[in-house]
């Protein structure tokens, strides 16, 4: 018996952020994506990528919506890739201030923790991923603080986390739709379409 691998379909949240960039890198790396802005269209996905923006009114969108509960069954079964405030949505415990979160990545998140828009950079530094240095955009990023002992670290910027996996869930707190190294949405896809051999 021979196994085939699926295309797998992959959803954007489409509320806020560069999800038009995440749903081109998606595609790039062989997956199809799906820009997702109700709970219903979460039905049929393989994974989901919820991208930066601002976390706290991606909080108040999915809450007025009712997608917050939905959005959490989602997450705790199947692969999700949170990128800046997607990070911040997924994590255990979020501060500086605290606001409601997921639940879902066992991480403790700083918000705003490297400072305002000008205070943004592009960085280049080795990873746990193959292929050398790795570009990294940083855009009022959120800082990590600390990481639960099933999270690996996979990319550090002066010695705090940026790119973490837990099993089947992914977070970066820079934006690697904004690089045209693919590798971090090859990741996820490879991720995913792991879970969804036929």
């Amino acid at each position: 018996m021979t196994t085939t691998r699926i295309l797998p379909r992959i959803g954007v949240l489409a509320i806020q952020g560069d999800y038009s960039s995440h749903a081109a890198a998606l595609a790039d790396t062989g997956a199809g994506p799906v820009e997702v802005r109700k709970p219903d269209q979460l039905e049929g996905l393989d994974g989901l990528i919820l991208p930066g923006g601002e976390s706290t009114t991606m909080l108040k969108f999915l809450e007025k919506h009712g997608f917050f509960e939905t959005l959490g069954e989602f997450c705790r079964t199947k692969p999700v890739f949170g990128t800046c405030a997607g990070a911040i949505l997924l994590a255990r415990e979020v501060r500086h201030p605290a606001q409601r979160s997921l639940g879902a990545l066992d991480v403790v998140v700083e918000r705003n923790s490297y400072g305002r828009q000008i205070d943004s950079a592009i960085l280049t530094a080795e990873t746990g991923l193959p292929g050398g240095p790795l570009e990294m955009v940083f855009i009022r990023a959120p800082r990590i603080l600390s990481t639960g002992e099933t999270v690996e670290v996979l990319a550090r910027r002066e010695n705090f986390p940026v790119l973490v996996r837990q099993g089947s869930i992914l977070a970066a707190t820079f934006h690697p739709e904004l690089s045209q190294d693919r590798r971090v949405h090859k990741l996820f896809v490879e991720i995913v379409a792991s879970r969804n051999v036929r």
